[in-house]
């Protein structure tokens, strides 16, 4: 088996490989494009993320710069995903966001690690674990998923959160390591911000009334 098709396997392998780093330059190279864009360039933005990521769908906005070890090549977003700036992709194997899924500023999402024995380290071996973000996700500024982490639908992790775990879906999540605070629920339909009520007018817009 060579290096590359041992990237999205889990198992071992030298990220420093020829055939490796050959495509990943290429994925770059697109990559430093996309960053290189005008604000007023939209349509330019859509078609390089369109061929920048392994799957991308309609209405996804992701605001310069953008990060990512292999330009997206590896990522699969759904559709109307919004990210902030800074977004951080360590996809070196796949990363999948449901739709209509925000990224706060300077999150990082990382499939890659390294064996803790240090004489593998050395010679820089990797491992690599997908991470799945489902749909109506709010991921806050700063901040970190890891390798082989799962997060539910509509769930929140509050800011500088080290998300380490699977956090399931309907939950409001955060902290260091980041823990489930409580369940989505009544609260939420009254309140969007400490003691701020939503408007009457929009609460009846989205059936929030009880």
């Amino acid at each position: 088996m060579q290096e590359k098709d041992k990237m999205h396997t889990g198992k071992l392998y030298l990220p420093g490989d020829e055939e490796i780093m050959d495509y990943q330059i290429k994925c770059l190279e697109l990559l430093y494009d996309y960053n290189e864009t005008r604000p007023s360039e939209y349509a330019k933005r859509e078609a390089l993320l369109k061929t920048m990521f392994a799957e991308i769908g309609e209405g996804c906005y992701i605001e310069p710069p953008l990060h990512s070890n292999f330009g997206g090549a590896h990522c699969h977003f759904g559709n109307n995903v919004y990210a902030n700036f800074n977004l951080t992709l360590v996809d070196d194997t796949h990363i999948y966001v449901g739709s209509n899924t925000m990224f706060g500023p300077n999150v990082i999402i990382a499939t890659a690690g390294h064996p803790i024995e240090p004489s593998l380290r050395l010679d820089v071996y990797q491992f690599n674990i997908p991470v799945h973000i489902g749909k109506n996700c709010w991921i806050g500024a700063g901040a970190v998923i890891l390798p082989g982490v799962t997060i539910g639908d509509n769930t929140v992790i509050g800011a500088g959160s080290v998300v380490t775990h699977d956090i399931p879906a309907g939950v409001v999540a955060f902290g260091n390591p980041c823990m489930i605070q409580r369940e989505i629920g009544g609260h939420d339909r009254e309140f969007y911000f400490k003691n701020k009520k939503i408007q009457k007018s929009i609460r009846k817009k989205y059936d929030l009334l009880d």
